[in-house]
Order: structure tokens, then C-alpha cells, then sequence
């Protein structure tokens, strides 16, 4: 049996769950700061969505933590915005697939991981003759970012 949400009264349509069996809560506000502080997180959740399209077209720039990023600054200023970008056609499948603990498909863990060590591997090798140092934390950078990218959305047991 599926776990659900406990029932509570809804005061407001946008608290309604978006599919049957989802726990859709209303953003929370800001605890300080008022209209100035939402206001700041929903111009940085715009400029994270930014980054985040860019990123979905340059293969060195993440498309995935930048909306994540902006997911989290609307849920604290704009319910609007935060439903937008869920429900965008372009980032909300993004969104739903990271939250829903899915991941990242393999196709696309591939390539990131493939395009991530051709761009470590050219820059430590520019680097190697006058700073090893500096290849040696790339090529540990890389390893932990493949060790990342490779583990993200693996459910115990799988």
C-alpha cells in the first residue's frame, strides 16, 4: 500500500497535492526579511534557472544542482515560480526525477562522466609539467565526481 500524506483541511487550492498520493506543501516564507528577502531568493532562483539552461546545452556546465539551487529559493519566495519550474516542461522532469530519488539516466551519466574527463584530463595534462600538485587534485576531483555522479539515484539493494 502506498504511503500517503495525512489529510489536513486545505485553505487554499495551490496546497492541493499535485498527483494523487503526493505531499504538495505551500513554499515556505522566509522566517526574516520579509518582501526584500523573497524577492533577493526569487531574482537568484530566476538566475539559477539561467545557469541551469545553459548548463542543459554546455556540456561543462551541471544542469541539475543549478535547478535544484532555483527549485529551493522559489519554494521560499514565490509559489508561483516554484510551481512553474516543476511543472516546466523543459526542468521539471529534471526535478522529478532527482527527487523522486531516479536520478540521473544512464545515457546522460555517461556522457557528463565521459565529457568531465576529456576537460580533467586535457587541464592536468596542461598542468602536470610545472604544478603535479595541481593534476593530482583534479584527477582526485574527477574521481570523486564520477564516484558521485555514478551513485546518484542507486537505491540500497539495486
Amino acid at each position: 500500500m502506498p504511503l500517503r500524506c495525512p489529510e489536513k483541511p486545505r485553505t487554499r487550492p495551490e496546497e492541493a497535492p499535485a498527483s494523487p498520493g503526493a505531499c504538495a506543501s505551500p513554499p515556505a516564507s522566509p522566517t526574516r526579511g520579509g518582501r526584500p528577502a523573497r524577492a533577493m531568493l526569487a531574482s537568484l532562483g530566476v538566475f539559477f534557472v539561467a545557469l541551469g539552461a545553459l548548463g542543459a546545452a554546455l556540456p561543462v556546465l551541471p544542469t541539475t544542482p543549478f535547478l535544484l539551487l532555483a527549485a529551493w529559493c522559489f519554494a521560499r519566495s514565490s509559489g508561483r515560480l516554484h510551481r512553474w519550474l516543476h511543472e516546466n516542461r523543459f526542468f521539471g522532469e529534471y526535478l522529478r526525477r532527482y527527487r523522486s530519488g531516479e536520478g540521473i539516466p544512464l545515457r546522460a551519466k555517461i556522457i557528463s562522466i565521459s565529457l568531465l574527463w576529456l576537460t580533467l584530463g586535457t587541464s592536468a595534462a596542461w598542468a602536470w609539467p610545472e604544478r603535479p600538485w595541481l593534476a593530482a587534485l583534479l584527477i582526485s576531483v574527477g574521481a570523486g565526481v564520477t564516484a558521485h555522479i555514478s551513485l546518484i539515484g542507486r537505491k540500497a539493494g539495486r
